[in-house]
């Protein structure tokens, strides 16, 4: 049920309060609905799906039910022993151990009692493939597309996917989707494809302000909210958590506030934090994220770490050794029409690209461009601590926009006046003209171009090593004809470049937990009642990016075992006062 703070009692008691409507915050409170527990699902803003709902919706969960469909040699212990070499001390191996016995089990029970769905990636690398236990596919899943009309008017709950990312107007595309539409005149299966979608998109814009086929992140909030309301769940948006309070029992209790409406809920079996991290905390941010602009951070509004906050004063405290605070990827920034910014990650369509570098403001290649995009943004802070590298620039020449595009330039080549006109993207027609504009050293530029070429001849990046594992291979382009899919030659004026940051894409750094999520004092002792999940909780991956989806993986292998033991004290709770009543199970249509 969608409410609003001043439809509930003013002796309201729920099983579970779940702070932060996220993938992780989502997770849990439909884990703790199916486990039969009446839940009140508590988001700061006006949707549902925070940056999950920007994201690719990825889940890596090793040795899940669909793994065996893609790779049937894989295994829990291969997968353990992957963390142990990738992230090692940066984290507790037993907080790991939990997370691969847990997240096979998560997805199993969501599965068989929901509407969320998944399918395993048939080829998604390990970030970190070099390393033993790696794997190529059967870790990385995704969620089935889902039918967004499914949901009524709780459609418009869900935070829209960034516009950049999309096409024609709000039409959401996935990998797959690219392909086809890039395909689509030389493919008649591609062409088949694409139609269907055009179509579907049309229809939808004659009574829907975007698409309504969800897919990536926002079809697994989709498929979330749908089986949430399906159960009778109370979301509340809009609305904020003001106080934790503390009793013989630990939290039994919070305040929330909407507008000028206040309410006190009590709460029998658990608060489970998930609001997404201090990302856009007022003074952590600054403490653990120095130099970091905030308008370079791509993530949803809603981390601002105030939830994080009240933990605190109950006793709670932040974790320590991680690799870096944050998980990053490089970002482009430009104006929209409407004053607002688009920040853009590059993940994969173009940096790892052949006829692509990365370039300081000395004309001098400075990383590994097929690197994942975490690596991506540490090496960009590194360097820049010795030489100007923040922001770097990524420069191709017209055959690399035309079949890759750049950042928010699509590929083809066409349409590139406004992106020029605003200076998002930059044109030369030598490279000397491009270093000009840009403000970088000429010779330095030359001399990377140059080398790159030769590179590219060879196959062998004498530099930095491109093209050498399968990850990096997999970024790049199957379909090129040189020795190495990640290399290629520049050479074909005008050449271009946009301008890259380091954009912070989640908090890595969180409260401290155990096995069970629950939150810990500066005693390393539960506090009771107090749980936190996703980038909320001090990360298991300790600042590390080992594959894709290392984020919402955890989230929900976490957000199951919070969900689980708060729901056990609820009915213990229960148990003293009446017998447990079902819950009611309601279709989306009942939701106000």
């Amino acid at each position: 049920m969608v409410e609003t703070l001043d439809s509930l009692g003013p002796n309201e008691t729920v099983d579970v309060v779940v702070i932060g409507a996220g993938g992780a915050g989502m997770s849990a409170a439909l884990f703790a609905a199916i486990d039969g527990a009446r839940v009140l699902l508590v988001e700061s803003t006006e949707y549902v799906g925070g940056t999950t709902a920007f994201s690719a919706g990825t889940t890596w969960i090793p040795a899940s039910m669909h793994a065996a469909s893609v790779n049937r040699d894989d295994t829990s212990a291969n997968a353990e022993g992957f963390l142990n070499r990738a992230v090692g001390g940066h984290s507790s191996a037993a907080m790991r151990r939990a997370f691969l016995d847990a997240g096979p089990k998560a997805v199993a029970h969501i599965e068989a009692n929901s509407d969320v769905k998944y399918r395993a990636r048939p080829f998604h690398p390990d970030y970190l493939s070099e390393l033993e236990g790696s794997t190529l596919r059967g870790r990385a899943l995704e969620p089935l597309p889902f039918d967004g009309r499914k949901l009524g008017r709780a459609f418009s709950l869900i935070r829209p996917p960034i516009p950049e990312f999309t096409a024609l107007g709000g039409m959401m595309v996935d990998r797959d989707d690219v392909g086809h539409l890039l395909n689509m005149t030389r493919s008649f299966a591609s062409f088949r494809h694409s139609a269907k979608l055009l179509a579907r998109h049309a229809r939808d814009r004659m009574s829907a302000p975007r698409g309504t086929r969800l897919v990536m992140g926002n079809a697994l909030i989709g498929r979330l909210l749908y089986s949430l309301l399906e159960r009778g769940v109370t979301v509340l948006t809009s609305t904020k958590v003001d106080a934790l309070h503390s009793g013989p029992n630990g939290i039994e209790a919070v305040t929330l506030s909407h507008v000028n409406e206040r309410r006190r809920i009590e709460v029998k079996g658990g608060v489970i934090l998930a609001s997404g991290g201090f990302n856009r905390h007022p003074a952590r941010r600054g403490e653990m994220l120095p130099g970091a602009d905030p308008t370079w951070c791509p993530g949803a509004p809603g981390h601002t770490g105030g939830a994080q906050d009240l933990a605190l004063a109950v006793g709670a405290r932040f974790g320590e050794g991680a690799l870096s605070n944050a998980f990053w990827a490089p970002v482009s920034v430009r104006k929209r029409a409407d004053g607002t910014t688009a920040v853009f990650p590059h993940f994969m369509m173009d940096r790892g690209k052949p006829g692509m570098i990365t370039v300081d403001k000395t004309g001098r290649r400075f990383l590994n461009e097929n690197t994942s995009y975490h690596l991506f943004g540490i090496a960009m802070q590194k360097a820049n601590e010795i030489r100007p590298s923040v922001p770097a620039y990524l420069v191709t020449d017209s055959e690399g926009l035309r079949k890759y595009g750049l950042g928010m330039v699509r590929p083809g080549g066409k349409g590139l006046a406004p992106f020029l006109a605003d200076g998002y993207l930059v044109e030369g027609k030598t490279l000397d003209e491009l270093a000009t504009k840009l403000g970088i050293d000429q010779a330095g530029l030359a001399n990377s171009v140059a080398r790159n070429n030769r590179y590219a001849q060879s196959g062998v990046d004498a530099d930095f090593q491109r093209g050498t594992t399968d990850y990096q291979n997999a970024n790049g382009d199957a379909n090129w004809n040189g020795p190495n899919k990640c290399l290629g030659p520049i050479g074909q004026a005008p050449f271009y470049a946009v301008r890259l940051y380091p954009g912070d894409i989640g908090a890595a750094t969180g409260l401290v937990t155990d096995t069970h999520a629950r939150v810990l004092d500066r005693d390393d002792q539960p506090i009771r009642g107090l749980y936190a999940c996703g980038n909320d909780m001090q990360s298991v991956m300790g600042g590390v990016y080992p594959g894709p989806g290392i984020t919402l993986g955890p989230g929900l292998a976490f957000g199951y075992l919070a969900a689980r033991h708060a729901v056990a004290r609820s009915t213990t709770s229960r148990e003293t006062l009446a017998p447990t009543l079902p819950v009611e199970r309601r279709t989306p249509e009942h939701a106000k």
